[in-house]
Formats: C-alpha cells, sequence, structure tokens
C-alpha cells in the first residue's frame, strides 16, 4: 500500500507540474520576472562618475535588458564538432523562425565571427523567453541534452573571451582560482585538447565555496578529461604545486 500512495502521490506531482507550465497563448507558464533595481548599486555605480549624468537612464535600461542566449560547440573531439556543426548550420534552426516576418528574422542564430572554428553560436532571445516558449520548445531541449552530453557548452559571450585570450595550449598549466561554475574551465580544458594526442597539460580549477565547486565537477565531468583536477581552497592562501 505504501507504494501505492507513494505512486500516487508522484503522479499528482507530475500533474501539478504539468498545469503550471501549460502554455497560454503559446507562452509557457510559472516563470517570475526578476525585479532589476537596486538602490544601493545605483548609489554606488553613480558616485563612480563612469559615465555623464545624461547617459545614467540609458546605462541602466541596457543593464536591465536580459542577455541573449549563447554556447560554444565542445572542441574536444574535432570529428564529433564537425558533425555538430553541420547539424546546426543545416536545417535545424530554420523550423523555428518564420522567413516571411522580418521580426522573426532577427531572432535568427547567427556564428560569433571572431570565435574560432565556427563554433560559438549567439541566439537574440534570453534564456527565459527559450523556456517560455512553445516554438523554441525544440531548441531548448536540444541545447538541454547536447550540454548533458558535453557536445555543447552553454556560455554568455563575454565570459568565452579571456579563454581565447590566453590562448592555452594543450603543453600548458593553467590555475583557474575562482573557476566555479565552471564554464571558461570547460572551455580551457577543451582548449588543452585541441589537438588529437593527449595533453600533457593540466587545469587546476579552485574555489573556495564548496557548495560552487559541485557545480564545478558537474561541469568538468562531461568532457571526460583526464588533465583536470578540481580543487576547493582560498586561493589567497594558495599551498605550493609540483607538476611533475
Amino acid at each position: 500500500m505504501g507504494g501505492i500512495r507513494k505512486f500516487k502521490h508522484k503522479r499528482k506531482f507530475a500533474k501539478n507540474r504539468q498545469e503550471t507550465s501549460e502554455s497560454k497563448d503559446g507562452v509557457r507558464g510559472n516563470y517570475v520576472d526578476l525585479v532589476k533595481e537596486s538602490a544601493g548599486f545605483e548609489k554606488y555605480y553613480k558616485a563612480q562618475k563612469i559615465i555623464p549624468e545624461s547617459e545614467w537612464d540609458t546605462f541602466l535600461e541596457y543593464m536591465r535588458r536580459d542577455l541573449p542566449t549563447a554556447f560554444r560547440i565542445s572542441a574536444c573531439n574535432e570529428k564529433e564538432a564537425g558533425i555538430l556543426l553541420d547539424i546546426v548550420e543545416g536545417n535545424f534552426f530554420k523550423g523555428l523562425i518564420n522567413p516571411d516576418d522580418p521580426e522573426e528574422q532577427k531572432k535568427k542564430p547567427f556564428c560569433l565571427p571572431w570565435y574560432p572554428k565556427r563554433l560559438g553560436w549567439q541566439v537574440p532571445i534570453s534564456r527565459k523567453d527559450i523556456r517560455r516558449s512553445e516554438t523554441y520548445f525544440k531548441l531548448h531541449n536540444f541545447l538541454m541534452s547536447e550540454t548533458d552530453s558535453g557536445n555543447i557548452s552553454r556560455q554568455e559571450v563575454v565570459s568565452m573571451i579571456p579563454p581565447l585570450v590566453l590562448d592555452v595550449q594543450p603543453h600548458h598549466k593553467v590555475l583557474d582560482m575562482c573557476a566555479a561554475p565552471g564554464s571558461k574551465t570547460a572551455q580551457l580544458i577543451e582548449m588543452m585538447h585541441s589537438q588529437d594526442k593527449l595533453p600533457t597539460g593540466v587545469v587546476i580549477a579552485n574555489d573556495i565555496d564548496n557548495s560552487r565547486c559541485y557545480m564545478l565537477v558537474h561541469q568538468a565531468k562531461r568532457l571526460n578529461s583526464p588533465c583536470t583536477l578540481i580543487t576547493n581552497h582560498d586561493a589567497s592562501i594558495m599551498p605550493n604545486l609540483f607538476v611533475s
């Protein structure tokens, strides 16, 4: 009887969850918009005088905008990356966009021109809008499944830049002292595996927060790299590291 009650409870929970997320006019529900206001934030940055007073309202308006969705195709395996790139550049996105609607064309995914080998992509709509829309449900599932399998990494565009500037090579020893949640760490690991042979270098990913280290482990283990070490330590008193 206990097992039956447990099963009924799960079924009821699933039904309630489905009802709260059912669509209304093509929009999935149960997502609450955040209030993007902070008196302390505004007071501090206004005191810095980093922008003219006349541009302050415009500055806040842009700060409150949702960031677009961006992702990278994993470069760990060049052959698999090529197959996934063919899917992305092929017919996958065409069904999401109405070619006769100019407004819809503005939402068309595009390749980041500065990212190597066409592996960086951006969708000009926010993650929130992708989750809300029935139209983009296919895209949402694609991003989720490929992220879990390590084939792509969802990452903000600005976060992709530092690893590229570092130009990490397979023989480098890299210490990421404040690594969680791990998107840049994953990118560094991929750069380590940019050649066919096993890297001789290592990425040491550290974070002082134990709970955030679990997110870091989740990010790194998707890539199955033997050249990764995760530590949970205060980076200001990091012990000496000897790598043979």
